[in-house]
């Protein structure tokens, strides 16, 4: 059973898992050998996704995969939140999994709320791309700072140019990234939007309206921002999660999403445990204020 379970989660379809079952000499899958295969999956995947988040934590990657699921005989789109979190040690870990409207503010406070219940603190970034609701939710439940996904920024301000100009005007923007410091960044930018903007106006509009969420990972620690200005570094998380979801098609409901999904999120968190640091733990430093020393702190003199 447990050879069968890996070869679905891997990314066999139920077709070739029933193939693979009677080239083992066995006669096929049976219902209660079907319920009894998922409710050990889901007993797996339910426990680690609803574990406990011990620690702190400084950054949180959030990203959304839409998936086709049946509902009341209806194919509708939902989507699959991902989180992924560093903690103070630079080490990442995968902590939630949550099925819902993505556009819906509140679903994306209930999904927090849930991350917070469970224990996770400390964040001072969260990465994403731009949701309507998303940023609110950030602001009421974390607390932290949003830092726009910069390379679904530049799709959508690529949208306000004819194709031919692409890689020029891509070019002029990046020069704001290519800053050492978040005061020269933001000149940058905003000197790049004038020049834009007389041929451009509705690109120099939204440079004006996203310059402080595109750019707000400049404010972070050098050493990480290569890191924090997109969800790229879930790339190939999400790839995985598409070829799988890809092999289903539609599925039949969403605890049959979370039961695939989790799966392949409890594989890969798994790796990366094994994996050396995904930040430099130097650069943690700077986001941790200093602690006070009570015994040593002394009261101002009190005026005569």
């Amino acid at each position: 059973m447990t050879v069968i379970q890996e070869a679905w989660i891997g990314g066999v379809s139920t077709r070739r898992v029933d193939e693979l079952v009677q080239a083992m000499g066995l006669s096929g899958i049976s219902k209660s050998q079907v319920s009894k295969l998922c409710k050990d999956i889901d007993e797996r995947v339910n426990a680690f996704l609803d574990r406990p988040i011990e620690g702190e934590w400084r950054y949180l990657w959030l990203d959304a995969t839409y998936l086709k699921v049946r509902d009341g005989g209806r194919i509708v789109s939902v989507a699959a939140i991902i989180a992924v979190a560093v903690t103070t040690e630079g080490r990442r870990e995968i902590i939630g999994l949550g099925i819902g409207p993505s556009e819906a503010e509140p679903f994306w406070s209930a999904f927090l709320k849930g991350l917070v219940k469970r224990g996770f603190k400390g964040v001072k970034l969260v990465i994403s791309d731009a949701h309507d609701g998303l940023r609110l939710a950030i602001t009421r439940v974390l607390g932290a700072t949003w830092q726009r996904c910069r390379v679904h920024w530049m799709r959508n301000a690529l949208a306000h140019v004819p194709k031919g100009q692409h890689t020029m005007v891509a070019a002029a923007i990046r020069q704001a990234f290519l800053q050492t410091d978040a005061e020269a960044a933001h000149q940058t930018w905003r000197h790049v939007a004038d020049q834009l903007r007389p041929r451009w106006p509705k690109l120099a509009a939204l440079m004006d309206d996203s310059e402080h969420d595109v750019l707000a990972y400049m404010t972070f620690p050098n050493q990480h921002r290569t890191k924090l200005h997109s969800t790229n570094p879930l790339e190939r998380l999400n790839k995985e999660v598409k070829r799988r979801a890809d092999v289903v098609g539609i599925f039949p409901n969403e605890a049959s999403i979370t039961r695939l999904i989790g799966a392949v999120l409890l594989e890969q968190n798994d790796e990366w445990l094994l994996q050396c640091r995904y930040m430099q733990i130097e650069g943690m430093a700077e986001l941790t204020p200093p602690l006070i020393d009570t015994d040593h702190a002394k009261l101002p003199p009190m005026a005569a």
